[in-house]
């Protein structure tokens, strides 16, 4: 038993190496064994599980099937909780697919939603571990998956907790404090085992203990940080005019916020949010490094006002929303380009057309007092002044001492809009008047150089391949040739201008095929 228990663990090893290279795509079971994410992280695994998946979808070429193709394409790119939801309600439509692994989708689901802190989530891979434990424990003498089971379902059971507290627990990774209850119940479990341990046993028992105390006090400070912010933050404490017909059928649509107490997104580990952000945006590490130095020391997520400026194509929209993403902040992300009154602010509710300030609708859907406002290419807001001009509205919304007694012409009373964080992205400074720069930090956001070309084509390839269900016959990436021609047609500059290029590219090898 012990040569097959040593086997085993071999093989499972070799996938691992081979997942974190980038050449294995772990299986639901093999996750829920404890191998690593696809390329060690956990957006990765879900971009190529979410590409594969949509290509054999496609193949099928089945009206009712467009919608969960349609829904993969969009889990590609957009790694969230919801889109994880909504996958998982696609799935629930088909009971079987022949040859699809609508199972096997389920479980990852539910095993990628529990990284991302759903408690309900969490309590599913508990039971899907502890099936295979009682598999696991007729071939292997280590019951591993047992102390992973019990971890997982106490996680769950505190992660309802939290969210009970107002902690803001989903689309933040939790890996590491599910390692921590691991490291207690095999201390229990292996201690009862062993009550004579060892030297060299009792020297991990050691270092279990310390990583033990360690996570017991990162516990405390998460304790402490979901009661700071269980109080919360009110931002409506009343409708105007309530007893109104408008303004009673205003309060049952804000009951949920209404003068309730809203969490405020909180900061994780900023070292591994600086490496996540470096490693996708390496030419713009002195802005990442700007931007993480303001967070330094804060309890919540909050960016001062910002403008991210560069010319088109550099990368900086993509940018903004990772940032929001990997610091589990919702966020809203709106084109200024049709924008051309300053409705941004809210309309009043005489008014066929009125709704609330776009500040004021983000705290709404999200339910948190701190959501990010995105406002791409600033600088092409209309500036006529006929129906109020949005730079106008905007300034007062940017002022923190203002924002805290924003006036909401829709909801009649004054709100606490200044835990919002706002962050825009402009090609040019020049039509930016002058009164938002005052108000703004502006930052210069770097164009890629040419030298950034081998990293950023097999990211480029990735997108393609997912957005357009491409057939992947060249999982390798790029020939030499073919590079060398990139390096010559691109100079440095948009990135949209590269991702035309490698389309090109893209395109000349399907046609070279078909003749072939």
């Amino acid at each position: 038993m012990a040569d097959r228990e040593t086997n085993l663990q071999r093989a499972f090893d070799r996938r691992q190496d081979a997942a974190i290279q980038g050449l294995h795509l772990p299986s639901a079971e093999d996750l829920l064994c404890g191998m690593k994410f696809f390329k060690g992280r956990i957006g990765e695994d879900i971009r190529e599980f979410a590409g594969r998946l949509s290509r054999r979808v496609k193949k099928r070429n089945r009206l009712e099937l467009v919608g969960l193709a349609q829904c993969l394409d969009e889990l590609a790119v957009e790694h969230t909780d919801v889109a994880l939801v909504d996958l998982e309600n696609w799935l629930g439509k088909f009971d079987e697919i022949a040859g699809l692994p609508i199972d096997e989708a389920r479980v990852r689901c539910a095993f990628y939603r529990a990284h991302l802190g759903d408690p309900t989530a969490a309590s599913v891979v508990a039971a899907e571990m502890a099936a295979l434990a009682l598999v696991d424990a007729k071939r292997m003498r280590n019951p591993v998956l047992l102390w992973r089971s019990l971890s997982w379902a106490v996680h769950g059971r505190r992660l309802r907790q939290l969210q009970a507290s107002g902690f803001v627990a989903h689309n933040r990774v939790w890996i590491r404090e599910v390692e921590s209850y691991e490291a207690r119940f095999k201390d229990l479990i292996c201690s009862n085992d062993d009550p004579e341990p060892e030297p060299e046993k009792q020297k991990e028992r050691a270092s279990s203990n310390n990583r033990i105390a360690e996570v017991a006090e990162k516990d405390k400070q998460t304790e402490k940080s979901a009661k700071s912010n269980s109080d919360g933050v009110i931002v409506i404490r009343s409708i105007g005019n309530g007893d109104t017909s408008e303004g009673k059928q205003i309060k049952r649509d804000f009951e949920k916020v209404l003068n309730c107490p809203l969490a405020l997104p909180a900061i994780g580990d900023l070292g591994v949010l600086r490496r996540v952000l470096v490693d996708e945006f390496p030419y713009a590490n002195r802005v990442v490094d700007e931007i993480l130095r303001g967070l330094v020391g804060r309890k919540q997520a909050y960016i001062r006002p910002t403008v991210l400026v560069g010319s088109p194509g550099c990368g900086k929209t993509r940018f903004a929303r990772r940032l929001a993403e990997e610091l589990g902040t919702p966020y809203e992300l709106i084109s200024c380009g049709g924008l051309f009154d300053s409705a941004i602010g809210g309309t009043p509710r005489r008014w066929s057309t009125g709704e609330p300030s776009l500040a004021v609708m983000a705290v709404r859907r999200h339910h948190c007092a701190g959501p990010m406002i995105i406002l791409d290419e600033i600088e092409k807001v209309g500036t006529s002044r006929q129906n109020g001009a949005m730079y106008d509205v905007l300034v007062g919304l940017l002022e923190r001492e203002t924002a805290s007694r924003w006036h909401d012409p829709y909801v009649h009373s004054h709100c606490d809009l200044s835990h919002v964080s706002w962050l825009m992205t402009a090609n040019s400074m020049d039509p930016i008047p002058g009164v938002l720069r005052d108000r703004c930090r502006v930052m210069r956001f770097p164009e890629p150089g040419p030298e950034m070309l081998t990293f950023l084509v097999p990211r480029i390839l990735e997108r393609v391949y997912a957005e357009a269900g491409h057939h992947p016959r060249w999982p390798s990436g790029l020939e030499e040739f073919e590079i060398d021609a990139l390096q010559r047609a691109w100079s440095g500059g948009s990135i949209r201008v590269l991702e035309r290029l490698v389309q090109q590219v893209i395109d000349a090898r399907d046609q070279t095929i078909q003749r072939h």
